[in-house]
Protein backbone atom coordinates (compact mmCIF):
# COMPACT_ATOMS: atom_id res chain seq x y z
CA UNK A 1 0.00 0.00 0.00
CA UNK A 2 1.02 3.48 -0.57
CA UNK A 3 1.76 5.89 2.77
CA UNK A 4 -0.77 8.97 2.48
CA UNK A 5 1.14 12.01 2.47
CA UNK A 6 0.92 15.19 4.14
CA UNK A 7 1.02 18.76 2.07
CA UNK A 8 4.58 20.31 3.09
CA UNK A 9 4.95 23.90 3.70
CA UNK A 10 1.99 25.06 2.33
CA UNK A 11 0.02 26.82 5.54
CA UNK A 12 1.05 28.58 8.80
CA UNK A 13 -1.40 27.36 11.00
CA UNK A 14 0.45 25.20 12.64
CA UNK A 15 3.40 26.68 13.09
CA UNK A 16 1.20 29.41 14.80
CA UNK A 17 -0.33 27.27 17.44
CA UNK A 18 2.89 25.60 18.07
CA UNK A 19 4.16 29.29 18.80
CA UNK A 20 1.33 30.05 20.50
CA UNK A 21 1.70 27.03 22.82
CA UNK A 22 5.11 27.54 23.57
CA UNK A 23 4.31 31.12 24.68
CA UNK A 24 2.05 29.89 27.06
CA UNK A 25 4.04 27.91 29.09
CA UNK A 26 6.82 29.85 28.80
CA UNK A 27 4.77 32.89 30.08
CA UNK A 28 3.42 30.23 32.97
CA UNK A 29 6.51 28.81 33.85
CA UNK A 30 5.22 25.26 34.18
CA UNK A 31 6.22 22.42 32.27
CA UNK A 32 4.01 20.63 29.60
CA UNK A 33 4.03 17.27 31.43
CA UNK A 34 1.68 16.47 34.34
CA UNK A 35 1.82 17.59 37.58
CA UNK A 36 1.18 16.45 41.65
CA UNK A 37 -2.56 16.74 40.57
CA UNK A 38 -2.28 14.10 38.12
CA UNK A 39 -0.29 12.10 40.21
CA UNK A 40 -2.92 12.06 42.89
CA UNK A 41 -5.30 11.24 40.38
CA UNK A 42 -3.11 8.34 39.09
CA UNK A 43 -2.39 7.06 42.87
CA UNK A 44 -6.12 7.26 43.72
CA UNK A 45 -7.24 5.32 40.42
CA UNK A 46 -5.10 2.37 40.52
CA UNK A 47 -5.27 2.41 44.51
CA UNK A 48 -8.73 2.06 44.37
CA UNK A 49 -8.46 -0.49 41.84
CA UNK A 50 -6.17 -2.83 43.70
CA UNK A 51 -8.44 -2.48 46.15
CA UNK A 52 -11.36 -3.68 44.96
CA UNK A 53 -9.71 -6.36 42.75
CA UNK A 54 -8.23 -7.89 46.16
CA UNK A 55 -12.02 -7.47 47.65
CA UNK A 56 -13.64 -9.67 45.19
CA UNK A 57 -11.16 -12.35 44.10
CA UNK A 58 -10.06 -13.03 48.01
CA UNK A 59 -13.16 -12.00 50.24
CA UNK A 60 -16.16 -12.48 47.76
CA UNK A 61 -18.88 -10.37 49.23
CA UNK A 62 -22.27 -10.89 48.69
CA UNK A 63 -24.03 -10.44 45.71
CA UNK A 64 -25.51 -6.82 46.32
CA UNK A 65 -22.21 -5.47 47.48
CA UNK A 66 -19.96 -7.49 44.51
CA UNK A 67 -21.95 -5.89 41.17
CA UNK A 68 -21.14 -2.63 42.79
CA UNK A 69 -17.81 -3.24 42.80
CA UNK A 70 -17.60 -4.65 39.57
CA UNK A 71 -19.14 -1.16 37.92
CA UNK A 72 -16.44 0.53 39.99
CA UNK A 73 -13.77 -1.48 38.67
CA UNK A 74 -15.00 -1.03 35.61
CA UNK A 75 -14.61 3.03 35.82
CA UNK A 76 -11.65 2.43 37.76
CA UNK A 77 -10.11 0.61 34.89
CA UNK A 78 -11.21 2.74 32.35
CA UNK A 79 -10.18 6.14 34.31
CA UNK A 80 -6.77 3.93 34.64
CA UNK A 81 -6.44 3.56 30.49
CA UNK A 82 -7.83 7.70 30.31
CA UNK A 83 -5.85 8.98 32.94
CA UNK A 84 -2.43 7.20 33.22
CA UNK A 85 -1.92 4.75 30.62
CA UNK A 86 -3.05 7.34 27.62
CA UNK A 87 -0.62 10.48 28.77
CA UNK A 88 2.27 7.71 29.85
CA UNK A 89 1.94 6.34 26.41
CA UNK A 90 2.55 9.62 24.66
CA UNK A 91 5.47 10.89 27.61
CA UNK A 92 3.16 13.16 28.95
CA UNK A 93 2.53 11.81 31.94
CA UNK A 94 5.79 12.77 33.64
CA UNK A 95 9.08 14.91 32.40
CA UNK A 96 11.14 11.61 33.45
CA UNK A 97 11.21 8.80 30.55
CA UNK A 98 11.15 5.97 33.18
CA UNK A 99 7.78 7.17 35.01
CA UNK A 100 5.97 7.49 31.86
CA UNK A 101 7.30 4.14 30.62
CA UNK A 102 5.88 2.65 33.40
CA UNK A 103 2.51 4.34 33.42
CA UNK A 104 2.01 3.09 29.74
CA UNK A 105 2.72 0.08 30.46
CA UNK A 106 -0.11 -0.04 33.18
CA UNK A 107 -2.32 -0.75 29.70
CA UNK A 108 -0.53 -4.26 30.57
CA UNK A 109 -2.32 -4.54 33.60
CA UNK A 110 -5.79 -3.98 32.03
CA UNK A 111 -5.40 -6.35 29.57
CA UNK A 112 -4.03 -5.18 26.53
CA UNK A 113 -0.97 -4.93 25.32
CA UNK A 114 1.60 -1.71 25.54
CA UNK A 115 3.24 -2.59 22.53
CA UNK A 116 0.46 -2.88 19.77
CA UNK A 117 -1.44 0.08 21.41
CA UNK A 118 1.94 1.78 20.87
CA UNK A 119 2.35 1.09 17.32
CA UNK A 120 -1.88 1.16 16.32
CA UNK A 121 -2.30 4.65 18.18
CA UNK A 122 0.45 6.73 18.35
CA UNK A 123 1.92 5.89 15.60
CA UNK A 124 -0.83 4.73 13.32
CA UNK A 125 -4.02 6.67 14.61
CA UNK A 126 -3.15 9.59 15.14
CA UNK A 127 -0.89 10.13 12.34
CA UNK A 128 -3.34 8.97 9.83
CA UNK A 129 -6.50 9.84 11.48
CA UNK A 130 -9.80 9.15 9.85
CA UNK A 131 -8.01 8.14 6.88
CA UNK A 132 -10.28 4.56 5.93
CA UNK A 133 -7.42 1.60 5.20
CA UNK A 134 -4.91 3.14 7.30
CA UNK A 135 -6.41 4.14 10.85
CA UNK A 136 -7.54 1.28 12.48
CA UNK A 137 -9.73 2.20 14.72
CA UNK A 138 -12.42 3.28 12.20
CA UNK A 139 -12.03 -0.49 10.75
CA UNK A 140 -14.40 -2.17 13.19
CA UNK A 141 -14.78 -5.62 10.84
CA UNK A 142 -17.99 -6.47 9.12
CA UNK A 143 -20.96 -5.25 11.25
CA UNK A 144 -20.10 -1.80 11.91
CA UNK A 145 -19.93 0.77 8.85
CA UNK A 146 -17.96 4.15 9.92
CA UNK A 147 -17.14 5.21 6.50
CA UNK A 148 -18.58 6.04 3.15
CA UNK A 149 -16.15 3.67 1.25
CA UNK A 150 -16.98 0.74 3.64
CA UNK A 151 -19.19 -1.79 1.23
CA UNK A 152 -22.25 -1.30 3.16
CA UNK A 153 -24.74 -5.02 4.60
CA UNK A 154 -28.38 -5.45 5.13
CA UNK A 155 -27.54 -5.22 8.20
CA UNK A 156 -25.59 -1.91 8.67
CA UNK A 157 -29.41 0.10 8.83
CA UNK A 158 -29.60 -1.17 12.14
CA UNK A 159 -26.34 -0.89 12.83
CA UNK A 160 -27.37 2.65 14.67
CA UNK A 161 -29.35 0.07 17.33
CA UNK A 162 -26.98 -2.87 17.63
CA UNK A 163 -23.38 -0.35 18.09
CA UNK A 164 -24.31 -0.29 21.32
CA UNK A 165 -23.90 -3.71 22.28
CA UNK A 166 -20.97 -4.48 20.13
CA UNK A 167 -19.13 -1.50 22.00
CA UNK A 168 -19.62 -3.32 25.25
CA UNK A 169 -17.46 -6.22 23.45
CA UNK A 170 -14.53 -3.81 22.64
CA UNK A 171 -12.56 -5.41 26.40
CA UNK A 172 -13.48 -8.47 25.36
CA UNK A 173 -12.04 -8.27 21.88
CA UNK A 174 -9.06 -6.51 22.70
CA UNK A 175 -7.91 -9.13 25.34
CA UNK A 176 -8.82 -12.17 23.28
CA UNK A 177 -8.51 -11.51 20.08
CA UNK A 178 -7.47 -8.19 18.45
CA UNK A 179 -3.56 -8.15 19.86
CA UNK A 180 -3.26 -11.71 19.12
CA UNK A 181 -4.80 -11.26 15.48
CA UNK A 182 -2.24 -7.81 15.11
CA UNK A 183 0.84 -9.99 16.84
CA UNK A 184 0.69 -13.21 14.32
CA UNK A 185 -0.80 -10.91 11.29
CA UNK A 186 2.51 -8.55 11.49
CA UNK A 187 -0.34 -6.13 10.77
CA UNK A 188 -2.41 -3.82 12.25
CA UNK A 189 -5.18 -3.16 9.92
CA UNK A 190 -3.43 -3.01 6.52
CA UNK A 191 -0.41 -1.68 8.05
CA UNK A 192 2.56 -3.50 8.48
CA UNK A 193 4.16 -3.18 11.60
CA UNK A 194 8.14 -3.21 11.99
CA UNK A 195 9.71 -5.70 13.34
CA UNK A 196 9.47 -6.67 17.12
CA UNK A 197 12.25 -7.27 19.08
CA UNK A 198 13.17 -10.26 20.93
CA UNK A 199 12.29 -8.26 24.17
CA UNK A 200 8.93 -7.06 22.58
CA UNK A 201 8.19 -10.83 21.80
CA UNK A 202 8.91 -11.63 25.67
CA UNK A 203 7.37 -8.54 27.37
CA UNK A 204 4.11 -9.30 25.05
CA UNK A 205 3.52 -12.85 25.99
CA UNK A 206 4.57 -11.82 29.58
CA UNK A 207 1.99 -9.66 29.99
CA UNK A 208 -0.85 -11.66 28.27
CA UNK A 209 0.05 -14.62 30.69
CA UNK A 210 0.07 -12.40 33.75
CA UNK A 211 -2.98 -10.84 33.04
CA UNK A 212 -4.92 -13.97 31.82
CA UNK A 213 -3.47 -15.73 35.21
CA UNK A 214 -4.58 -12.92 37.79
CA UNK A 215 -7.89 -12.03 36.13
CA UNK A 216 -8.81 -15.40 34.56
CA UNK A 217 -7.38 -18.25 35.96
CA UNK A 218 -6.92 -17.48 39.93
CA UNK A 219 -10.12 -15.98 40.12
CA UNK A 220 -11.92 -19.08 38.47
CA UNK A 221 -10.02 -20.88 41.51
CA UNK A 222 -11.02 -19.18 44.47
CA UNK A 223 -14.55 -18.30 43.56
CA UNK A 224 -15.91 -20.81 40.94
CA UNK A 225 -16.80 -20.03 37.44
CA UNK A 226 -19.91 -18.54 37.36
CA UNK A 227 -19.25 -15.97 39.96
CA UNK A 228 -16.19 -15.23 38.09
CA UNK A 229 -17.90 -15.28 34.89
CA UNK A 230 -20.70 -12.83 35.93
CA UNK A 231 -18.05 -9.97 37.80
CA UNK A 232 -15.92 -10.51 34.22
CA UNK A 233 -18.38 -9.82 32.19
CA UNK A 234 -20.03 -7.01 33.77
CA UNK A 235 -16.10 -5.38 34.68
CA UNK A 236 -15.20 -5.78 30.74
CA UNK A 237 -18.56 -4.99 29.21
CA UNK A 238 -19.08 -2.20 31.03
CA UNK A 239 -15.09 -0.89 30.51
CA UNK A 240 -15.56 -1.80 26.69
CA UNK A 241 -18.74 0.65 26.39
CA UNK A 242 -16.86 3.50 28.42
CA UNK A 243 -13.28 3.14 26.03
CA UNK A 244 -15.43 2.71 22.76
CA UNK A 245 -18.16 6.08 23.27
CA UNK A 246 -15.23 8.28 24.18
CA UNK A 247 -12.73 7.31 21.58
CA UNK A 248 -15.94 7.36 18.86
CA UNK A 249 -17.53 11.16 19.91
CA UNK A 250 -13.45 12.17 18.96
CA UNK A 251 -14.23 11.34 15.17
CA UNK A 252 -17.09 9.20 13.89
CA UNK A 253 -19.82 12.34 14.50
CA UNK A 254 -21.31 14.35 12.27
CA UNK A 255 -18.93 17.22 10.65
CA UNK A 256 -15.70 15.51 11.26
CA UNK A 257 -14.54 14.08 8.13
CA UNK A 258 -12.67 11.14 6.69
CA UNK A 259 -10.23 12.49 3.48
CA UNK A 260 -8.93 9.89 1.42
CA UNK A 261 -5.77 10.26 -0.36
CA UNK A 262 -5.37 10.72 -4.23
CA UNK A 263 -4.33 7.82 -6.04
CA UNK A 264 -2.00 6.92 -6.67
CA UNK A 265 -0.34 8.82 -5.12
CA UNK A 266 -1.28 8.63 -1.86
CA UNK A 267 -1.50 12.56 -1.36
CA UNK A 268 -3.69 14.40 0.98
CA UNK A 269 -4.85 17.12 0.41
CA UNK A 270 -4.14 19.33 3.85
CA UNK A 271 -0.84 20.03 5.75
CA UNK A 272 -1.48 17.44 9.00
CA UNK A 273 -2.39 19.84 11.56
CA UNK A 274 -5.29 21.03 9.07
CA UNK A 275 -5.95 17.25 8.85
CA UNK A 276 -6.00 16.35 12.61
CA UNK A 277 -8.51 19.41 13.22
CA UNK A 278 -10.98 18.47 10.38
CA UNK A 279 -11.14 14.60 11.49
CA UNK A 280 -11.44 15.42 15.20
CA UNK A 281 -14.68 16.99 17.65
CA UNK A 282 -14.63 18.11 20.88
CA UNK A 283 -17.18 17.11 23.91
CA UNK A 284 -18.52 18.44 27.28
CA UNK A 285 -15.29 21.02 27.89
CA UNK A 286 -17.13 22.98 30.00
CA UNK A 287 -17.63 19.83 32.37
CA UNK A 288 -14.61 19.56 34.96
CA UNK A 289 -16.20 16.25 36.40
CA UNK A 290 -16.45 14.82 32.71
CA UNK A 291 -12.86 16.13 31.58
CA UNK A 292 -11.27 14.41 35.26
CA UNK A 293 -13.43 11.21 34.31
CA UNK A 294 -11.52 10.49 31.03
CA UNK A 295 -8.37 12.46 31.47
CA UNK A 296 -9.12 15.34 29.14
CA UNK A 297 -9.95 13.20 25.80
CA UNK A 298 -12.83 15.53 25.55
CA UNK A 299 -10.67 17.78 24.59
CA UNK A 300 -9.58 15.67 21.20
CA UNK A 301 -8.24 18.14 18.83
CA UNK A 302 -5.38 19.46 21.28
CA UNK A 303 -4.40 16.01 21.95
CA UNK A 304 -4.44 15.50 18.51
CA UNK A 305 -2.27 18.38 17.60
CA UNK A 306 0.25 18.59 20.88
CA UNK A 307 -0.06 14.90 22.06
CA UNK A 308 3.43 15.13 24.10
CA UNK A 309 1.41 17.77 26.35
CA UNK A 310 -0.12 16.45 29.38
CA UNK A 311 -4.60 16.44 29.07
CA UNK A 312 -4.01 18.94 32.49
CA UNK A 313 -3.47 21.49 30.33
CA UNK A 314 -5.74 20.97 27.25
CA UNK A 315 -8.86 23.86 29.06
CA UNK A 316 -5.89 26.03 28.94
CA UNK A 317 -4.61 25.70 25.32
CA UNK A 318 -7.83 24.65 24.01
CA UNK A 319 -8.38 28.54 24.17
CA UNK A 320 -5.58 29.57 21.86
CA UNK A 321 -6.20 26.70 19.19
CA UNK A 322 -10.42 27.66 19.34
CA UNK A 323 -8.94 31.19 18.45
CA UNK A 324 -6.39 30.57 16.09
CA UNK A 325 -9.09 28.40 14.22
CA UNK A 326 -10.80 31.38 13.98
CA UNK A 327 -8.59 33.93 12.76
CA UNK A 328 -7.36 31.47 10.25
CA UNK A 329 -10.66 29.97 9.06
CA UNK A 330 -10.48 27.21 9.98
CA UNK A 331 -13.92 24.78 11.36
CA UNK A 332 -13.24 23.81 14.89
CA UNK A 333 -15.74 20.96 15.94
CA UNK A 334 -17.16 21.11 19.28
CA UNK A 335 -20.33 19.77 20.92
CA UNK A 336 -21.40 21.71 24.31
CA UNK A 337 -22.78 18.59 25.87
CA UNK A 338 -21.44 14.73 26.03
CA UNK A 339 -25.06 14.03 25.55
CA UNK A 340 -24.97 16.11 22.48
CA UNK A 341 -22.17 13.99 21.21
CA UNK A 342 -23.58 10.82 21.31
CA UNK A 343 -26.56 11.63 19.82
CA UNK A 344 -24.43 12.94 16.79
CA UNK A 345 -22.43 9.69 16.94
CA UNK A 346 -26.24 7.88 16.74
CA UNK A 347 -26.87 9.88 13.71
CA UNK A 348 -24.14 9.34 12.26
CA UNK A 349 -24.47 5.51 12.40
CA UNK A 350 -27.61 5.59 11.67
CA UNK A 351 -27.12 7.94 8.42
CA UNK A 352 -24.28 5.11 7.19
CA UNK A 353 -26.22 2.05 7.75
CA UNK A 354 -29.38 3.98 5.61
CA UNK A 355 -29.77 2.36 2.01
CA UNK A 356 -28.65 4.69 -0.80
Amino acid sequence: MVTPKFLQGKGTFYADIKARVNQYFSEKKKPSTGDVWLFSKAIFFCVSYVFLYIHLVFFTPVWWLAIPECLLMAMFTSAIGFNVMHDGGHGSFSKYKLINKIAGFSINFLGASAIMWHMKHNIIHHTYTNIEGVDDDIEAGPLLRFTEGKKKLKIHKFQHYYFWFLYSMLHIMWIFFSDFNKYFRKKIGNVPIRKMTIKEHIAFWTAKILYLFMVVALPIYLLGFLKWLTGFLIISMVTGFLLSIVFQLAHTVEHTEFPLPAEPSGKIENEWALHQVATTANFATDNKIITWLVGGLNFQIEHHLFPKISHIHYPAISKIIKQACKEHGIQYNEFRKMSHAIVSHYFYMRRLGLPA
